[in-house]
């Protein structure tokens, strides 16, 4: 089997804050957060940026600002920057932050969907911040937009003319299909890296014979012109994370999909989830990429060519 590239997702909108001491917010934690998963065996560094005043997400070009240069600085990781944002946010904020630092990688949603996180305001009585509980009570009447325009927009701005590449975000089948149509425009072109999303209410749930049919569409639509990782929210993210390399697949952990590293015992940090996932993966005999194997594997532009 080829090597496995390990995708670390460190903080993002699925999650608050008060739900883990350990989840990353400030630019100084992200940054701490990053190098460690990197030194752990994360090849690439999923990316959201969060107001550390309020603990919001953030789509301020300014709070990416504050880490991303170290980042780079400081480790020879892939830095993906997410056009997803979250749902509550417009196309035009969720693309200002990679606009301005032309990142070799940004992410992809490719299809418009339900982002219902509303069950986890059930699960707790305490909140750090006071828009936590109903920032979640209303996502059970919120829809995540992406359009084909939307798309069109994020591959003609980031892509053409920048030099992206992308982790095509795919929630459902029909997202391959919406993936397939761009590529046949001549909008996208191989080796394509798609990132199965499993576990969010509104898209597939994570069950393996998800993974293994959302294999067979691909192999129908692109043949050998893609490569997939899996992610899983929630307390699945290792078994199909497991999954995944056993099919050949690549793989992604962070807390920004879940916050615990066991039953019932929270994560202390990204590199704990990156440790144990390559602990996974290479009982499973696959070898880790490092970064400058997965930018060869992905086709990726370089790091100096970025704004970073």
């Amino acid at each position: 089997m080829s090597k496995i590239i390990i995708t670390c997702a460190l903080t993002g909108s699925i999650h608050t804050p008060s739900m883990s001491p350990y989840l990353p917010v400030s630019a100084g934690e992200i940054v701490e957060h990053g190098l460690a998963a990197a030194e752990a065996g994360a090849a690439i560094l999923h990316l959201h940026a969060r107001d550390p005043e309020t603990g919001r997400p953030s789509p301020d070009p300014a709070h990416f600002r504050a880490f991303l240069p170290r980042l780079k600085q400081g480790c020879d990781a892939v830095l993906n920057i997410s056009t997803g944002g979250n749902a509550t946010m417009t196309l035009e904020q969720r693309l200002a932050a990679p606009l301005e630092a032309e990142p070799e990688m940004c992410s992809l949603n490719m299809g418009t969907m339900n982002f219902a996180l509303y069950p986890m305001a059930e699960r707790r009585n305490e909140w750090k911040h006071d828009w936590e509980k109903p920032f979640l009570e209303g996502s059970n009447d919120l829809v995540f937009k992406n359009t084909p325009l939307d798309i069109a927009t994020v591959l003609d701005k980031l892509g053409r003319a920048r030099g992206a590449r992308f982790e095509f975000e795919c929630y459902d089948m029909s997202h391959l299909y919406m993936l397939a149509h761009f590529a046949e425009r001549g909008a996208v072109e191989p080796p394509f890296f798609i990132q199965f999303v499993f576990g969010v209410l509104g898209g597939m749930g994570a069950d393996p014979e998800n993974l293994t049919h959302m294999v067979r569409i691909a192999d129908k639509l692109f043949g050998d012109g893609y490569m997939f990782s899996v992610l899983a929210a929630g307390r699945q993210q290792m078994p199909m994370a497991a999954q995944s390399a056993g099919m050949g697949g690549h793989v992604r952990v962070g807390l920004e999909d879940s916050l615990m590293i066991a039953r019932g015992e929270l994560a202390q940090s990204n590199a704990q989830q990156v440790e144990k996932v390559r602990g996974i993966v290479e009982a499973l005999g696959r070898e880790v990429a490092t970064p400058a194997e997965a930018r060869a594997m992905l086709g990726l532009k370089g790091a100096d060519r970025t704004a970073i």
